[in-house]
């Protein structure tokens, strides 16, 4: 017997069962984003390898274990992207979006790191992104954070995340801390893992969140960054804070948010869940003012974010499963007799050209009206609409409603308006809620 192919380990599929949630989820994120200014941008899934170790920093993670990289047919080293920023700046330097002037992108798809797979990490994931050029002041990194606290409540689950924040200030602080930290470190080397030991002069600051015991342990008295900020990466961060404040949104200052990519700078911050288990950051971002000029464009402010749709979809399911039962099919139409197939799929034609913005659904499975009639209720379709032998004679049509079994005899000719206003009814019912 032919062996099965399976997926490969870590890429998800995404179920017909399941589609409809994630396509709710992208729509209300979609809404909000394009409330706030922003405009899509689409980016190749594939760059060259160069654009992600000069942008996310080469001893990072992502950089050292998690990208997928080969060679080209030329022998270029290109890239599956494991995140959406550098390939987002990349596009606005080339096409001139940047350059003196504000810019708001979004973008979504897939992105690719190899990790070991969890519920809510998958080696191929998707990310709905957000990044702001041209602005350098605390008052666009409140308005992201706002907007991502907009979608929360849209969502329904702004009671399951929490804020968490911090500033890992300027390139000079970063460099006097770097030193601060080794000097903790080098004090006891001895029981350093082997990871703890490489990053300890090329990237202490990353030990800052390591899972290892030890190594959290070490740095309860270590010196908070904070103590280390200049006075113009403080300032700013006590505006974001007092704006927030003002705006109501509740956050906990975490010194040890430094997030695992080079290119940050000043504000960090992190929406986590604690309904998800390991796997509890729904949405990550922070400033990144010096990366448009590192990937060789100008002088450019930014600040971005990004959200995991799988994780965030596990979160809606959980917070509100009754979004999993949303109707598939508004109408399923059905039909028994001499003449009435041919007559059914012309009907079905012109329904659809009066009522486009609905899903109308023809049973082409047979059976007798009982049959189909069940068909449209594991659809879970609204209404169900049906044509025999007597209605095509007479040019009518019967239609039922499957909420509350109210069924009635129109004419074709009015049945267009009929369906549109019980359904515009049902949307203004549901949108009550």
């Amino acid at each position: 017997m032919t062996k099965t192919i399976q997926a490969i380990r870590g890429m998800n599929d995404v179920l017909p069962g399941d589609i409809s949630l994630y396509q709710y989820v992208e729509k209300v994120l979609k809404k909000v984003l394009l409330n706030y200014g922003f405009s899509e941008i689409r980016t190749p899934i594939i760059e060259y390898t160069p654009l992600f170790k000069r942008a996310i920093g080469e001893d990072t993670d992502i950089i050292n274990k998690e990208m997928y990289n080969f060679n080209d047919r030329h022998s270029n080293s290109i890239t599956l992207r494991p995140e959406g920023t550098a390939g987002c700046v990349r596009a606005g330097i080339e096409h001139g979006l940047l350059h003196n002037q504000e810019q708001r992108l979004w973008y979504m798809g897939p992105m690719f790191r190899y990790e070991r797979p969890q519920k809510g990490r998958y080696r191929q994931f998707y990310q709905i992104g957000s990044e702001v050029f041209g602005l350098k002041g605390p008052n666009i990194d409140a308005e992201l954070i706002l907007m991502t606290a907009r979608c929360w409540r849209l969502l329904g689950i702004a009671n399951h995340v929490h804020l968490e924040l911090n500033s890992i200030g300027s390139i000079e602080a970063r460099k006097k801390y770097h030193h601060a930290l080794v000097n903790i470190l080098e004090k006891h080397i001895s029981i350093l893992d082997h990871d703890s030991k490489r990053r300890m002069h090329s990237n202490p600051m990353r030990l800052l969140d390591s899972k290892n015991p030890s190594i959290k342990a070490l740095f309860d008295n270590a010196p908070p960054l904070g103590d280390y900020l200049d006075n113009k990466s403080r300032e700013h961060f006590t505006e974001l804070c007092r704006l927030l404040d003002l705006s109501g949104v509740s956050y906990r200052i975490n010194q040890r948010l430094v997030r695992g990519l080079d290119y940050y700078n000043n504000t960090v911050f992190e929406w986590i869940t604690n309904s998800l288990g390991a796997q509890g950051a729904v949405c990550s971002g922070g400033r990144y003012d010096h990366l448009v000029k590192l990937l060789g464009g100008g002088d450019i402010p930014a600040v971005g974010c990004a959200i995991g749709l799988e994780r965030l979809v596990l979160l809606v399911r959980l917070v509100s499963p009754l979004l999993e039962h949303q109707q598939n099919v508004d109408i399923y139409l059905i039909y028994l007799g001499q003449g009435t197939e041919n007559a059914m799929l012309l009907f079905s034609e012109y329904l659809r050209n009066k009522l486009p913005e609905f899903k109308i659904m023809t049973n082409f499975g047979g059976g007798s009206f009982s049959t189909q009639f069940t068909r449209a209720n594991k659809l879970g379709a609204r209404i169900a609409l049906a044509l025999g032998e007597d209605e095509i004679k007479h040019h009518q049509c019967i239609i039922k409603d499957l909420y509350n079994g109210i069924q009635k005899t129109v004419s074709q000719c009015h049945a267009a308006d009929t369906l549109r206003v019980i359904l515009t009814d049902t949307s203004k019912q549901q949108n009550s809620l």
